[in-house]
């Protein structure tokens, strides 16, 4: 029986690949995906700390503003403290709503990959010519402010359309972080050439664990630990990539930091053996690696 199917990659189980080593022979990548985002006030999307009223809802905007007043300035100091890079996916949108946030980022040399112009649209509702619009103008704002073109992007709220992969590769774009079938890189195919993949996570991820989930902030950062464990170890056997998915309004709550710093103190604890890096480091190495075929 065939299935309707993207025709984007093929599959190939893991034990079926080329070994490699990451950059200084380490086996295990791990990187932080720190998410800036711009919410739409009374209207659009957003994700919600209680079931929402009629608009304007102040308690989930609120709640949400929080993470750009607050947490995100927390979150900075925890990586300050254990220094540790970030990739920053950031909307657009943020330059204009918190630019000295921005700043702070660009000064402490995190990478800032896109992100679309506010997590108020989900760019899978797009025709393609609009879709198209909104990537040049959400790339266009990140460029004029870090003075080069971001080499990622993670879309809001994951969405995409048909074609947004197309899109994407035909905009300049090295690697996506929408796809989240491995714990290794994967090229996909677009109509004008190949798309690197860069593993984004669903499971360590701060909306589906402690929103969708309810797990509480000490069972988050358990499952931090335990993947991080269980990866290394795999590890030997093939090299991996483990991303954090961080959203500054979720995790920048005092208690919730709190127990992300337990978690990442182990993580540092072992520094030697992994490579902390960032998402454009991983899609470049890999890239030297594995060739686009």
């Amino acid at each position: 029986m065939t299935l309707p199917h993207h025709d984007r990659y093929a599959y190939v189980p893991i034990h079926a690949r080329p070994d490699f080593d990451w950059p200084t022979g380490k086996r295990l990548a791990v990187y932080l995906g720190v998410n800036l985002e711009h919410f739409a006030f009374g209207a659009g999307l957003g994700a919600e700390l209680a079931p929402g009223g009629p608009q304007p809802d102040i308690l989930n905007y609120a709640w949400r503003d929080y993470g750009n007043r607050v947490g995100a300035w927390r979150l900075l100091d925890l990586l300050d403290d254990l220094d540790l890079p970030a990739t920053v996916l950031a909307n657009s949108a943020m330059y204009d709503h918190a630019p000295t946030l921005m700043q702070a980022h660009h000064a402490r040399g995190d990478e800032i990959a896109g992100h679309g112009r506010t997590n108020s649209e989900r760019q899978s509702t797009m025709d393609e010519t609009t879709e198209q619009a909104m990537i040049a103008h959400a790339t266009a704002t990140l460029t004029s402010a870090r003075g080069t073109a971001p080499k990622g992007w993670l879309s809001p709220w994951i969405a995409e359309s048909r074609v947004t992969p197309d899109l994407l590769q035909e905009a300049g774009y090295a690697y996506t972080l929408n796809w989240c079938m491995d714990d290794q890189p994967v090229w996909m195919r677009t109509r004008s050439g190949p798309l690197l993949a860069v593993p984004y996570p669903q499971e360590i991820n701060d909306i589906p664990a402690i929103i969708a989930r309810k797990d509480s902030a000490a069972d988050f950062a358990d499952m931090i630990i335990d993947t991080f464990d269980e990866m290394l170890a795999q590890s030997a056997a093939q090299p991996l990539v483990m991303g954090i998915a961080l959203h500054p309004y979720i995790i920048g709550q005092p208690g919730r930091l709190r127990q992300l710093r337990r978690a990442l103190t182990h993580i540092t604890g072992q520094r030697d053996a992994i490579w902390l890096t960032q998402a454009r480091h991983i899609a470049a190495a890999y890239t030297t690696r594995t060739p686009a075929p």
